[in-house]
């Protein structure tokens, strides 16, 4: 049996900071889909951890000192769930942080969570994102060059993330991620899902669109077969007839013997 802690530590670093999990539905949905995406893209690769609003510490000792971000990626990290982050327990270092901010956020996210990726965490690459697109930019990358960030430089309405192998492009209020490797866009697990199941009923639908046809056109076949049986058997006995009439008639024009 498992044994219990017998007393508190001295010392709590809190699993929760009391805020809502995210701004708006939206924002919830778009921060859980990325997850998502990068937890299919990454799943093979056992030192690379995923993980989204959850605390991270960033000096021992001190509980205050924390920051929450809506995604991130490390590598150097077994899949093993967190509770929390403590930067002197797992890699110091982030690689992915992505913000989703919003008219109440963007001033930390631009200021306070910025210097503390770029400063503290050295985190590789910081992306902001509104899905309302309600702040200016509503959409915009860093990369640390030298210990400074310096902002990226969209292609083709996108970013490219170093870091991930991917780019990220928003739209329709939704953050997009294309692996240029496979020129193909990720997509979340339910999305895929949907996809499967549409294409499983329309597999099905054809299957037995096709089968209803096969059905019917043996039955046609039968009936076809059916017919030329019966105007077989109705010209064997028209046939039949016309012996018999051909041979009456013959008889007829027989002159009887006298």
């Amino acid at each position: 049996m498992r044994e219990k802690i017998g007393f508190a530590p001295t010392l709590v670093y809190p699993e929760s900071d009391g805020e809502p999990m995210a701004e708006t539905e939206k924002h919830r949905k778009v921060m859980i889909d990325v997850i998502d995406i990068l937890e299919q893209h990454f799943q093979h690769a056992s030192d690379v951890h995923v993980s989204g609003n959850l605390l991270l510490y960033y000096e021992e000792g001190n509980p205050r000192k924390s920051v929450s971000p809506d995604v991130f990626m490390v590598r150097g990290l077994s899949k093993k769930e967190l509770r929390t982050y403590k930067t002197w327990e797992q890699p110091p270092t982030l690689d992915f942080v992505l913000e989703l901010a919003s008219p109440s956020t963007f001033r930390r996210d631009f200021n306070e969570k910025k210097e503390i990726y770029q400063q503290i965490l050295r985190v590789k690459e910081y992306f902001i994102y509104d899905p309302y697109g309600e702040i200016d930019p509503d959409f915009i990358g860093f990369r640390l060059v030298d210990d400074v960030y310096e902002e990226m430089e969209f292609v083709e309405q996108r970013l490219l993330s170093e870091t991930l192998g991917l780019a990220l492009e928003a739209r329709d209020g939704m953050l997009r991620l294309y692996n240029p490797g496979l020129e193909t866009w990720l997509e979340p697990s339910w999305e895929r899902v949907d996809k499967a199941e549409t294409r499983a009923t329309e597999e099905a639908r054809a299957r037995q669109e096709a089968e209803t046809r096969a059905t019917e056109a043996t039955r046609a076949r039968q009936e076809a077969e059916t017919r030329a049986i019966e105007e077989a058997r109705a010209r064997q006995e028209i046939e039949a007839e016309l012996a018999k009439a051909l041979a009456a008639l013959k008889s007829l024009q027989t002159p009887k013997k006298e």
